[in-house]
């Protein structure tokens, strides 16, 4: 799924990866440490290495497209709602207003934070978190995450 996700936001705009495992980066965007201690640090990591306008979205999301990351970077201060309450991906036109509120109900809590405003962008919106969504999502999937499926099926 990370292949598929930036594989879509490299077309947007430059891209750097959180990770504490660099061998799963695609070839061409920037790896940043991971961290630890969480989702938060991890943003607030790649956030520091970032001027200007920045996009953050989760590796979770297959069925990202450029079109779709190119809606959220036109925004403004905005969030991408998971169905279940939580943030799928985030647009800071000012990096410094983000606050690693991430977990249940994190979205409300992003808007109440800093007035971020919700945009429906369901490319962004589907995100994986159990083998029922990879079912549910199957022929949205990015080619790599339906390429992946077919090996191991």
């Amino acid at each position: 799924m990370l292949g598929d996700v930036v594989s879509a936001a490299v077309e947007v705009g430059r891209v750097l990866v959180v990770t504490g495992d660099p061998a799963v980066v695609p070839s061409g965007v920037e790896v940043v440490p991971e961290p630890g201690d969480g989702l938060g640090a991890a943003v607030s990591a790649g956030l520091a290495r970032v001027e200007g306008h920045a996009l953050v979205i989760n590796a979770d999301l297959p069925c990202a497209t450029p079109a779709a990351i190119a809606r959220l970077a036109a925004a403004g201060l905005a969030l991408v709602e998971a169905g279940d309450g939580t943030t799928n991906a985030l647009s800071l036109p000012d990096p410094s207003v983000f606050a690693p509120l991430y977990g249940p109900g994190s979205a409300a809590r992003f808007r109440a934070h800093a007035s971020f405003a919700t945009v429906v962008i369901p490319e962004l919106e589907d995100d994986v978190d159990t083998g029922d969504d990879l079912e549910r999502y199957a022929r949205l999937l990015g080619p790599r995450t339906r390429s992946l499926l077919a090996v191991t099926a």
